[in-house]
């Protein structure tokens, strides 16, 4: 009898090779964004070798930081640090003190 495997993944995010959720996105978007690069590059008439020299160091580059983030800084590291540099240090408050111990009575309507 046949034995299939069990899809242990549901519920659980997307990984690939070790990278997981948003570093996904980061990789994939980096490695077309370094393609459109290239064929820039080649169209405008650079030295092949350039081109390809500059594409391997680059994907190398962003293999290397992506992996290296996704290593440091968790699943949700990221999401965590744009969250906390998104927050306010302090809450300023401009109204004047006794009016924040004795608020104004409401008006009433007649």
């Amino acid at each position: 009898m046949a034995e299939y495997p069990i899809n242990k993944g549901i519920g659980r995010s997307p990984e690939f090779k070790g990278l997981k959720s948003q570093y996904l996105f980061i990789f994939a978007g980096g490695l077309l964004a370094l393609f459109v690069l290239f064929v820039i590059m080649y169209m405008a008439g650079i030295d092949q070798w350039v081109c390809i020299g500059f594409g391997v160091i680059c994907a190398s580059v962003l293999v290397w930081v992506t992996f290296r983030l996704n290593a440091k800084y968790g699943e949700w590291g990221l999401m965590k640090l744009q969250a906390l540099r998104r927050h306010p240090r302090y809450i300023i408050s401009r109204k004047g003190f006794l009016r924040l111990i004795c608020p104004t009575p409401k008006k009433r309507s007649v």
